[in-house]
């Protein structure tokens, strides 16, 4: 036998971890180096090793990953959030997971007030916010009722609400309309101009929907998803292309259900003005895909993640509706006027739903144009793409990346590829103002704290049969 198995027959190949001084000196002497950019797991070790080595995992994630790739998404009708989540006067819902008024943060604050102003509970703000902070309103996550809001995410009675169906696992899924950019009331806006814009969506907008949806039939908002990851969009921050193929499929069923002229050009003007109006299908779209791999005993896979802008959540496959949450990030990127670092509020919003799901930030390669939105460069999108296969379970061939040979989306985060990883999924995010009634003052990039996931890996690894069996 050779000397130490012939390692020292050839030239040398070094990988190295951690400090590059000896890296550097093995360069110097012309040695092949392989840095690898490696560091410890996060978290309890103990908790790491008892959820690798649970038996169950390898197969519950494979579980996981095909009812996610099985969930359909079909648009199937348009109706009033009464009707649908059965929220009755003085009942809201709202993003991410659950949240006190102590705790709210200025924009969720600001979005209760403006659905109070609007559900007609109260004179003005003052009269609003004493109700809120009274005791005379309750409220609870969109979540928790199986549907999403973005950003403050606030629903009332009288809202309009996209319903979704996956009808591969039997599961419905709902999200508010989509009032546009600035001075709204999910970015915690609540002036004269927002309360009458939410009152003209609930008198024309919605109602203009219904009718489009019951004489089109059914809208398969998979389908327009997987259409508009190939033409730019990523589906979180960019849904041009996406706004466009639902205006083309409903507005002819608009006109051809006897919606009035003048209300048909006031809808129209409204969605094609409003770039963003098909995020609020793609997060319940998002919402059942996820939602299907719920449940499943030893999967690690990430079902949900949510922010309230106070707090980042998260849920996972295997612990069920359990969050696990830690202090929200405040995004970083680009500002609207005058706005700056200072006035953003920290992270808020069911919208995350669509990293989880595989696109948003996930998925910018194939929407580099979304960096102008966003900050960060065209580079940063494709790194950021191919980094995050590393911490998902599979990929998904429905929303294929062109930029990447048409490779399919990184989907399936996993909490133990994240904590043995340090890498943490990357979110694209607008940026609520911190002060209640600002509105929008940006929009950036955002991560969400380690904290949630070394949670979930404890509460995984208690969960976790013992090691001899």
């Amino acid at each position: 036998m050779s000397t130490l198995n012939g390692l020292l027959d050839g030239e040398p190949s070094v990988a190295t971890a951690g400090a590059e001084l000896f890296a550097d000196a093995l360069t110097a002497q012309a040695a092949a180096v392989t840095p690898v950019d490696w560091q410890p797991p996060v978290g309890s070790a103990d908790a790491l090793v008892r959820v690798m080595a649970d038996p169950r995992r390898v197969s519950a994630n494979a579980t996981a990953l095909q009812r996610m790739l099985a969930a359909g998404a079909t648009l199937v009708d348009v109706r009033r959030a009464s009707d649908v989540v059965g929220l009755q006067a003085g009942q809201f819902r709202h993003a991410g997971p659950p949240i006190t008024w102590e705790r709210a943060s200025g924009p969720m604050r600001g979005a209760l007030i403006g659905a109070a102003l609007y559900e007609g509970l109260a004179a003005d703000a003052e009269a609003a916010e004493a109700l809120l902070a009274g005791g005379g309103a309750e409220w609870a996550p969109c979540h928790a009722g199986g549907g999403v809001g973005p950003m403050a995410g606030v629903v009332s009675p009288s809202m309009w609400v996209f319903v979704l169906r996956d009808e591969a696992h039997d599961r419905t899924s709902w999200c508010s309309l989509n009032e546009g950019l600035g001075k709204v009331l999910r970015y915690g806006a609540y002036g004269p101009e927002v309360i009458e814009r939410l009152r003209w969506m609930s008198a024309v907008l919605g109602p203009s929907l219904q009718a489009a949806v019951r004489e089109h039939g059914p809208v398969d908002i998979k389908g327009i998803i997987a259409q508009m990851v190939q033409m730019g969009d990523e589906g979180h921050n960019r849904n041009r292309a996406g706004t466009l193929m639902l205006l083309r499929d409903l507005l002819p069923a608009m006109i051809d259900a006897g919606v009035a002229s003048h209300e048909v050009a006031s809808v129209a003007r409204f969605i094609g003005g409003n770039d963003h109006f098909f995020l609020n299908l793609v997060m319940p779209a998002c919402k059942l895909q996820t939602a299907a791999a719920s449940g499943i005993d030893g999967s690690t896979v990430v079902t949900t993640m949510a922010r309230n802008g106070t707090d980042f959540g998260i849920q996972v496959s295997g612990t069920g509706d359990q969050w696990f949450t830690g202090p929200a990030n405040t995004p970083r990127g680009l500002f609207l006027g005058s706005y700056g670092p200072e006035d953003a509020n920290p992270d808020i919003g069911d919208s995350a739903i669509t990293e989880t799901a595989g696109i948003g930030g996930f998925a910018m390669a194939s929407a580099p144009a979304i960096v102008r939105f966003v900050g960060g460069t065209v580079s940063d999108a494709l790194r950021t793409s191919r980094e995050m296969y590393g911490i998902t379970t599979g990929e998904n061939p429905s929303y294929a990346l062109p930029i990447l040979d048409f490779r399919g989306a990184a989907t399936g985060i996993d909490v133990t590829k994240v904590v043995r990883t340090g890498v943490l999924p990357q979110i694209n995010t607008g940026m609520a103002g911190r002060v209640a009634g600002v509105g929008q003052v940006g929009a950036g990039l955002v991560t969400p704290p380690m904290e949630c996931f070394v949670g979930a890996l404890d509460a995984l690894g208690a969960a976790a049969p013992g090691l001899g069996g």
